[in-house]
């Protein structure tokens, strides 16, 4: 499965923070769990009766996704579809909705969004480490290759075209997250926090009543330099900081595809973080947010709704949709950061 990068995107300490008048409560000791999997560190912590058994059949169903889903492991569902040579083929039950799903995202966001970039990231050595910038005849001979339409997938029945290739690194984290979140509630667990390298998923508030204070990373240097207060929602983040290389001709090209021309998305965002009930929908648009620009977000915000947003440029702007302005926070010198808060109508407001 593509790592997002070594990086992780979101500082998942929670700030005693409270807010709204509710009261707190003193908060019991949580139960914790650490471990590497989707080829980043995963730390999962949830709070109650039964949170140590529901922990463990979390890191269980973590694995079990891993090993259907990784795009390099030659024993993965995955890696046997996107070398079946073109052959219709029967999948299962899950892997057909993560796809179905992904294709359905890809839809939704005109293309900007597509799980079959898979072989323009290899070309450019994000899988297998040996980065460079590809050749004219390499791209040539990869982009005819990426193409969410011509995949079939007709209920568990997949074809995808010979020398095609799906990566769902861009979507599996935050499903899987989903299916994590929906693990612990069935062990009646109420309060909890899913960090699967930085894709933060969350179950009700902190134990102690008040809302999880989540900091942003900056995308120019370590720490964060926002948070955000929630309750119950997923926050994942996108940014080209988080796993790049230095070409021999001093540029630096970060892993996020831009599905039309092959190469690393110039949009003049850095940092894109989305906020909304599920993490597949989260993680899908954090990465098409970013490809797609600043202007061109907001407008599919404006379109779209169902989710917020924070969006970060080079030059240190910062986009926060209003229903979601009340809740965020800078952590830095205000100073050195333009906030403006994106509204529903048109309208945008300098803080």
């Amino acid at each position: 499965m593509k790592a997002r990068g070594a990086a992780i995107a979101f500082c998942a300490v929670c700030f005693l923070c409270g807010c709204g008048g509710r009261t707190k409560r003193t908060a019991r000791p949580a139960e914790t769990m650490e471990f590497f999997a989707l080829n980043t560190h995963v730390s999962l912590s949830a709070y109650g009766n039964g949170a140590a058994e529901a922990l463990q059949a979390a890191r269980q169903l973590i694995e079990q996704c891993e090993e259907k889903w990784s795009v390099t492991n030659t024993r993965s569902e995955l890696y046997a579809i996107n070398h079946g040579g073109g052959i219709r083929r029967t999948i299962s039950v899950e892997t057909a909705r993560l796809i179905a799903y992904a294709l359905d995202m890809a839809r939704k966001t005109d293309g900007v969004f597509d799980p079959t970039v898979y072989p323009v990231v290899r070309a450019w050595g994000f899988t297998t480490d040996e980065y460079g910038v590809p050749s004219d005849e390499r791209m040539s001979s990869v982009l005819p290759l990426v193409g969410y339409e011509k995949i079939l997938l007709d209920g568990n029945d997949i074809t995808v075209p010979d020398g095609m290739q799906l990566d769902l690194g861009a979507v599996a984290k935050g499903y899987i997250g989903d299916l994590v979140i929906d693990c612990l509630r069935g062990y009646g667990i109420e309060s909890a926090i899913v960090n699967l390298g930085g894709n933060v998923q969350l179950i009700g508030r902190k134990d102690d009543g008040t809302d999880w204070n989540i900091g942003v990373r900056s995308p120019f240097g370590d720490g964060a330099f926002a948070s955000v207060r929630l309750d119950g929602q997923a926050i994942i983040t996108s940014g080209g900081y988080q796993r790049n290389f230095t070409g021999e001709d001093g540029n630096v090209y970060h892993h996020i595809m831009n599905p039309r021309t092959g190469r690393p998305a110039d949009s003049g965002l850095v940092s894109v973080s989305i906020i909304a009930a599920d993490g597949k929908y989260c993680d899908a648009l954090s990465t098409a947010c970013f490809v797609m620009g600043a202007e061109k977000a907001i407008a599919f915000w404006r379109g779209q709704g169902g989710f917020d947003m924070v969006l970060v440029t080079d030059a240190r702007e910062v986009f926060v949709t209003e229903t979601i302005a009340d809740r965020f926070a800078l952590t830095e010198a205000s100073d050195e950061w333009k906030v403006t808060v994106i509204q529903n109508d048109g309208g945008k407001n300098n803080d």
